[in-house]
């Protein structure tokens, strides 16, 4: 059997670019007709670790960390939806909307990649978050996202208490960070090879194409 193609997602879901990127990988891999022979695994990155339990307004952020001005903001938010329109992902900006400490997140993905659920959970997360609006860094929110894709809730949220799966999912984000990752989405390509930002369908089209030829 021919080797298949690892894909890691160096990712945050409080990131729009990181689910453009995915959607833009995801149809450069289905144009392709590569669906069964790519395993993708969803690697954390904190974009904002030190902000608080109650989040803090997504503009006010922008805008203080990179020094945008709210008509940048304005603008970016008009991008990034009519990409999303474009590759089937629904963006519902809002003016009161936050971002999050995503420590929590991590954990569950990290337990989800147990029970083989990581991918469906992270794309149910970036759905909650930026099509429905919803709080991601409330227990009752995240309960009800493992809950929708099947997994047991119980179990899942007790992973957020422990203290080895928090150490687990600190030097897997370190790991990452020591090799160069700072910026999100950064998608890695077997190990050898990667890109960072939410690149083009034709770039990871022609990446992909010549990772194929090879195995």
């Amino acid at each position: 059997m021919k080797n298949r193609i690892k894909i890691d997602i160096v990712s945050d879901v409080v990131c729009p670019w990181c689910i453009v990127g995915y959607k833009r990988l995801e149809k450069a891999i289905n144009d392709l007709g590569l669906q069964d022979s790519i395993d993708i695994e969803w690697q954390p990155f904190q974009l904002n670790p030190y902000v608080g339990e109650d989040g803090e307004n997504l503009f006010n952020h922008i805008m203080k960390k990179y020094g945008n001005t709210r008509e940048d903001n304005v603008r970016m938010r008009e991008n990034l939806t009519g990409f999303g329109e474009e590759l089937g992902f629904v963006f519902q900006f809002f003016d009161e909307m936050k971002t999050y400490n995503t420590q929590n997140v991590h954990q569950l993905l990290d337990y989800a990649k147990t029970r083989n659920s990581q991918h469906d959970l992270a794309m149910r997360l970036f759905s909650a978050y930026f099509t429905e609006k919803q709080d991601i860094s409330s227990r009752d929110v995240l309960a009800s996202q493992l809950k929708a894709v099947g997994l047991n809730v119980a179990e899942g949220m007790a992973h957020l208490d422990d203290d080895i799966a928090r150490e687990r999912v600190e030097q897997d984000q370190s790991y990452w960070r020591e090799l160069g990752v700072s910026s999100v989405p950064t998608i890695v390509f077997n190990r050898e090879s990667a890109v960072s930002g939410a690149q083009p369908v034709e770039v990871l089209t022609q990446i992909l194409s010549e990772l194929h030829a090879r195995r």
